[in-house]
């Protein structure tokens, strides 16, 4: 054999086409039914879903499709132990053969009733079983009925508020009440009848039947409409003995439709009655109360004081002098109180007067100013004195008392006193300066002291 020759290998993906051609064709893995433990679920909301069944030996992996996982009327959970129908297949990406689950129900119990009691857990830990009841309507004007239009159910209601209470109006909102579309048309006609709003009560319900038949009114979603509702809601679903999610958050249960309509209405003729005995009572408790009136007013005019009503004021004309000679009285004295106070409060200010200490500072300022004064003075002429002297002493200094005796002062042209023969210039013009003015000479010859001024 040529070892280069690859002609009788299989890549792997041919090898898994095969294997996966053998899972499909074959007659007894298209149609399988299983029995094992859920295990690694994780729920994925509103996508497909991914686990594994197994038991005490062995493991298959397994996937639920979206469609097929959304009519499972239970929510599987990690060991729950389940019957599913499928088929098995290989998935070519890993080469690991599973199970594509078809349905699914729980081992030992009912998928309803299992769902059932898991929605009952959920709403009670929501806390809706809990929440206040509206108060039904005593007296309705429109009633709304959510049921099959052609169930008995209808008619039963009609006949029985016909009977009861004719004046009512009764609005038929049919839906369907068995299928798997049931619950959403309940749904819609609980929201329309609210968007509408005029109505007084609602009715839903529907006759009998297993526990298949009724469960469209133990839908998540219906129980969450008639919680939302703003009208009240009675609920009439099968008979007596079963009891529905609806029953149970619903404002009123009743056993029967016939039932709901006994309970949403009153009976007119005991309503008619009850009315005429209110009007009867009403009419003798005016007619009392009239009596008690007229009563009163005859004892009122029987009385001495409302015969004679001067008699009344009598009284308090004599308090009113009274009170007003007492008054007078506390403001005289408090007045000659206030006067005696005054009077020793001034007699008080004469003795503690400052008048004679005021004249001795008088004195005693005059006296200081006089001195003062007095010292001014003398210090004004002795800086004159001083002043003289000083202007005595600069007029002999003077310039200007030298230039008197017919001295001069040679100055340039930038006003340097010319001192000695060297401050001179031969031809430049020298401004002398006399005792009554300034004479402008010019140089034209200078001559030293050789004695260098001596």
């Amino acid at each position: 054999m040529d070892q280069n020759d690859n002609s009788q290998y299989l890549t792997i993906t041919a090898l898994t086409q095969y294997l996966k051609r053998k899972f499909d064709v074959d007659p007894y893995l298209g149609h399988v039914y299983l029995m094992g433990e859920i295990s690694n679920f994780r729920p994925r909301p509103n996508s497909h879903q991914y686990f594994s069944l197994k038991d005490n030996k062995a493991k298959i992996s397994a996937i639920m499709f979206k469609s097929a996982f959304s009519k499972v009327k239970f929510v599987p959970e990690e060991g729950m132990k389940v019957l599913v129908r499928g088929r098995i297949s290989l998935y070519e990406t890993s080469g690991t053969y599973q199970i594509y689950v078809e349905s699914m129900e729980p081992d030992g119990l009912g998928a309803l009733y299992l769902a059932l009691e898991q929605l009952k857990k959920k709403l009670a830990k929501q806390g809706v079983f809990d929440l206040p009841k509206k108060e039904i309507s005593k007296f309705p004007k429109r009633i709304a009925v959510v049921t099959s239009q052609s169930g008995a159910v209808i008619h039963d209601i009609m006949t029985t508020v016909k009977r009861r209470y004719p004046i009512t109006q009764l609005v038929l909102f049919p839906a369907q009440v068995q299928g798997s579309e049931a619950a959403t048309t309940i749904v819609k006609q609980i929201k329309r009848i609210n968007e509408i709003g005029n109505f007084d009560t609602i009715i839903i319900g529907r006759g009998g039947g297993s526990i298949e038949d009724l469960w469209p009114f133990n839908e998540e979603i219906v129980a969450q409409a008639i919680v939302s509702s703003n009208i009240p809601i009675i609920s009439s679903v099968g008979h007596e003995t079963d009891t529905t999610i609806a029953d149970m958050v619903a404002d009123l249960r009743a056993a029967t439709p016939t039932a709901a309509a006994e309970l949403a209405t009153p009976v007119l003729r005991d309503v008619l009655a009850h009315l005429q005995d209110l009007n009867l009572r009403m009419f003798n408790a005016e007619n009392k109360i009239i009596q008690n009136y007229r009563d009163q007013v005859n004892n009122y005019a029987q009385n001495v004081f409302l015969q004679h009503p001067e008699r009344i004021y009598e009284v308090y004309l004599q308090k009113v002098d009274s009170l007003s000679r007492q008054l007078r009285q506390a403001f005289q004295d408090i007045i000659y109180s206030n006067k005696q106070l005054l009077y020793d409060n001034e007699n008080r200010l004469v003795k503690s007067s400052p008048r004679d200490k005021l004249h001795y500072y008088d004195t005693v300022v005059n006296n200081l100013n006089q001195e003062m004064l007095t010292s001014i003075r003398r210090l004004i002429n002795s800086k004159k004195n001083s002043f003289g002297s000083t202007i005595s002493a600069l007029d002999s200094l003077s310039p200007l008392k030298t230039l008197s005796r017919g001295y001069a002062i040679p100055t340039n042209k930038d006003n340097k006193i010319l001192k000695t023969a060297k401050d001179y210039n031969i031809n430049a013009e020298v401004d002398l300066r006399v005792v009554d003015g300034t004479i402008t000479l010019v140089t034209k010859d200078i001559s030293e002291d050789n004695n260098g001024g001596k």
